[in-house]
């Protein structure tokens, strides 16, 4: 069992910078892959971005490639996703997950444990 808990979120301006964290409860973090998601209003689940367990490889969804930056620190049990540039487009909830195994996954049905999300709001 994996509990994971979002923070970091909130409002920021256009242009700014934000970098949420997830910490991870429970055993052996670095046996996980992990992910970060996004949600907004009427909109479906979308990946943003996925590291690996050693945190040497990451993935990144196409729309955030150059702005946001995935990172993992398995001594202290958190990932993290540093976004800078942020968009109105970037408003949304976000969650972290979980993977279990070696795969680091792009679809949200290969993660294990969700996050509750924190909300971040970019004005225009």
């Amino acid at each position: 069992q994996v509990q994971l808990v979002e923070s970091g979120g909130g409002l920021v301006q256009a242009g700014g910078s934000l970098r949420l964290s997830c910490a991870a409860s429970g055993r052996s973090f670095s046996s996980y892959s992990m992910g970060w998601f996004r949600q907004s209003p009427g909109k479906e689940r979308e990946f943003v971005a996925a590291i690996s367990r050693s945190g040497r490889t990451t993935y990144y969804a196409d729309s955030v490639k150059g702005r946001f930056t995935i990172s993992r620190d398995n001594a202290k049990n958190t990932v993290y996703l540093q976004m800078n540039s942020l968009k109105s487009e970037d408003t949304a909830v976000y969650y972290c997950a979980s993977a279990f195994g070696i795969r680091v996954p792009q679809e949200g049905y290969e993660y294990d444990y969700w996050g509750q999300g924190t909300q971040v709001t970019v004005s225009s």
